[in-house]
């Protein structure tokens, strides 16, 4: 990706990555944002080579350890899932009326589409992603325990794996929402 964007040097390396939504907005909060997020991953696992070792879904931003399996490209299967989550999240927005928050939303995401040049129109997803390569088991423990731990330490919820929306049921012995590959 060119200038402002991330770089993945070694497409098949493991990768620490987070995506935010723009000015922060809370977007998921709502389950069928949620959804979408999810229903993006599992195609992306399918279809595209992608690998996911942990995941969580904040209010207004996401949090992966991820690779793509050989043969794939990382940047690709990311660029992929950004332009497809931002334009169907977004819609759903549109077409949700019971969304109190849908004007202001949208108001958000054309503003800001507006003042960057390398958006047409509304920009759902921040551009500053830097993804960190985790080339050590050490790296790899500290992001996999700061993913589970968030919730706990937002005071949400008393342990990891009672947050729906993580990787932490598979460590700890439970079937959660998406394919986990383990990290050694």
């Amino acid at each position: 990706m060119g200038e402002g964007g991330y770089k993945i040097r070694d497409q098949q390396a493991i990768h620490f990555i987070t995506f935010a939504v723009v000015e922060w907005v809370d977007v998921f909060t709502k389950q069928v944002y949620r959804d979408i997020i999810l229903d993006s991953l599992r195609f992306c696992q399918r279809k595209k080579g992608l690998v996911i070792y942990s995941w969580v879904i904040m209010s207004n931003h996401v949090h992966f350890i991820l690779s793509a399996r050989e043969g794939f490209n990382l940047s690709n299967i990311l660029r992929d899932f950004k332009k497809y989550t931002s334009v169907n999240i977004m819609q759903a927005i549109k077409d949700n009326e019971q969304e109190s928050r849908r004007e202001r939303m949208l108001s958000i995401f054309r503003k800001v589409g507006k003042s960057n040049s390398r958006n047409e129109r509304n920009q759902f997803w921040r551009q500053d992603n830097q993804p960190k390569e985790l080339d050590s088991n050490i790296m790899m423990d500290q992001k996999l325990n700061y993913i589970h731990d968030n919730r706990v330490k937002a005071g949400i919820v008393e342990l990891p794996e009672n947050y729906v929306h993580n990787s932490a049921k598979d460590y700890a012995g439970e079937k959660g929402l998406l394919e986990i590959a383990f990290l050694d």
